[in-house]
């Protein structure tokens, strides 16, 4: 029997064109995709939701496209995950109708939420008990002993810290509980970035409408190339050669990095991942064209 592997992609909100074709990609070309995989989520977030954590994304939807965007993943089967990490909510942040509006509605028990502060995190849980809950990356747990701490707890996932992607003492001292963390694959950013929490919080401050909102946070990163070939090149990256090794280890959650990138970066992400390289540019083609249809469509 071929082991499962579940791969959680970015943007359902942003990419979700892009992300429906590749649903259907899955669906159709079957034999052009690697044996095993699976998508396990799609995580983002619905534009404007104060909770939202990691990346700020502005703007609003109504209720008909919440629903639209929900249904092209859960009539998949493919739960939608919520990117509520911001990092400086309090208790009256936690009414916020468009936040609990957009709850109410993926309440269906396939859907999942990112969580990194207990004050939501228990907000949740006694609301909205249907929710699977994930511990998020931008806790920055980067030690052994609080990893091991935060499996322990009652999560449906831990997303590891990249700085610990081939940290073999870490790997090896989750053991049997592999199999609930998640690695993620392409981080651009490099391991030990002193900024990285003070950039979460500048982006939480963003989300929130905050003074940060009219600055654009230093990041030593800002003005480097964002594609896959230099992502390669990273410290924290993991190739497919060496995912197999993961693989063996119990790993089965992976997650690909794209918020805040360009389409092309998380197309190609994509076509190198999930797809035999034998049939890369097949599948290339196919995206490619029909994303081209799409604008066709809408700019006549």
């Amino acid at each position: 029997m071929v082991k499962e592997i579940y791969w959680h992609l970015p943007g359902f909100c942003y990419f979700r064109l892009l992300n429906q074709i590749l649903l259907n990609l899955m669906k159709d070309y079957p034999e052009c995709f690697r044996e095993g995989y699976r998508i396990g989520s799609v995580y983002g977030t619905f534009p404007g939701a104060i909770w939202n954590g990691g990346r700020a994304v502005m703007g609003s939807v109504g209720r008909q496209e919440i629903e639209a965007i929900l249904k092209i993943y859960n009539d998949r089967e493919v739960p939608v995950r919520f990117t509520w990490t911001n990092s400086l909510l309090e208790e009256k942040h936690l009414q916020d109708p468009y936040c609990n509006l957009i709850m109410e509605m993926a309440d269906n028990g396939l859907n999942q939420v990112l969580v990194n502060l207990p004050v939501l995190e228990e907000y949740l849980r006694e609301k909205y008990p249907k929710y699977k809950l994930i511990s998020s990356t931008t806790k920055r747990i980067t030690g052994v002993e609080r990893l091991l701490e935060e499996l322990n707890k009652d999560y449906f996932l831990v997303v590891l810290d990249y700085d610990l992607n081939h940290d073999r003492q870490a790997l090896e001292a989750v053991g049997d509980q592999a199999g609930r963390v998640e690695i993620l694959v392409n981080e651009i950013c490099f391991p030990g970035c002193t900024r990285r929490a003070e950039h979460y919080r500048h982006q939480s401050m963003v989300q929130l409408g905050g003074a940060g909102r009219a600055t654009e946070f230093p990041c030593p990163n800002r003005a480097a190339q964002k594609s896959l070939e230099d992502c390669m090149k990273r410290p924290a990256f993991i190739s497919n050669e060496e995912i197999g090794d993961y693989i063996d280890r119990g790993f089965v959650n992976f997650k690909i990095m794209g918020r805040g990138m360009s389409g092309d970066f998380v197309r190609d992400n994509y076509l190198y991942y999930l797809v035999k390289e034998e049939s890369r540019e097949f599948i290339r083609g196919k995206i490619d064209g029909l994303l081209s249809r799409f604008r066709q469509a809408i700019r006549s």
